[in-house]
């Protein structure tokens, strides 16, 4: 009798905990600590998060890295865009996230939109609910350290500098991993695809913009992976997209400028601006 009992109440507490757990939406998440409810929505949880870059070279994006769209001046979209991941606006107010059909929800925590899907949200500077404010002060401060350290990197090949792929035309060329300093607008011309080779860390920074023609791709080949991929501006950037061609763009756009994303234009990666972000009709996917 006395073993019975020392069984049974173990069982119980176990039963107890399970049934708490269900009823609440809290889990333990594989480091130990306590899991988001189900009914929680916040910037730090909500939405999928890419996986991280890997290589000594490679640009922490910080809490940035839990939006696909950041922005610090607007995010704005003609429908329809289809973007995967969250967006992101600070320190501009929610009247700045335009032309999304917002959908909010009673905590004013975070908006949903029928463009905004695999479980992304909106979220602006000025929603009271949670800690959506103090979660995006934070990412963009994040973004802002990207951008200085990517700058800040030493070049690949241990020189003082590498050469800039094609003075910055990067029509047809294949680019193996390394970091490259351009001080011309980095530029893929219409007809004409670039190419990312191998395993490892990609960063392009230039003093200028960046410029993508209509129908062109840029193409990760050889264990390339878009997460891996860094184009780090200080001009604007933009991918030109038309109707009946598709425009590909791979990696993390890392801008100090706006971003601009065309008709029918696929980016697998990240946009994130220190001013704006606009999309006409374009599909932004998380790396």
């Amino acid at each position: 009798m006395y073993k019975s009992k020392i069984i049974f109440k173990p069982l119980t507490w176990t039963m107890t905990l399970l049934m708490t757990a269900l009823t609440t939406g809290c889990w333990m998440d594989g480091s130990g600590g306590a899991g988001v409810s189900a009914a929680a929505v916040g910037p730090a949880s909500a939405g999928p998060v890419g996986a991280a870059c890997v290589g000594a070279s490679c640009v922490n994006l910080g809490t940035a890295a839990n939006y696909v769209i950041l922005a610090e001046a607007g995010a704005s979209t003609v429908p329809t865009s289809v973007v995967t991941g969250n967006v992101g606006l600070s320190p501009a107010a929610r009247g700045f996230l335009t032309g999304w059909s917002l959908i909010g929800e009673p905590t004013d925590t975070a908006y949903t939109s029928t463009q905004v899907v695999g479980g992304g949200h909106l979220y602006a500077a000025d929603m009271v609910g949670g800690t959506t404010s103090v979660d995006l002060t934070t990412a963009v401060g994040d973004m802002g350290t990207a951008y200085t350290n990517a700058n800040g990197l030493a070049p690949a090949g241990g020189g003082l500098t590498t050469a800039c792929p094609g003075n910055g035309a990067l029509d047809g060329l294949t680019i193996t991993p390394g970091v490259y300093t351009c001080t011309t607008t980095v530029s893929l011309g219409a007809g004409t695809n670039v190419t990312f080779s191998g395993a490892g860390v990609y960063v392009i920074r230039t003093t200028q913009g960046i410029t993508q023609a209509s129908g062109t791709q840029v193409i990760l080949t050889g264990g390339a992976l878009a997460q891996n991929v860094f184009w780090v501006p200080a001009l604007t950037v933009s991918i030109t997209g038309t109707a009946g061609t598709t425009t590909k763009m791979a990696g993390v756009i890392l801008a100090k400028t706006n971003i601009a994303v065309g008709t029918n234009v696929t980016v697998k990666g990240r946009l994130l601006s220190q001013t704006a972000v606009t999309l006409d009709q374009a599909i932004v996917t998380t790396p």
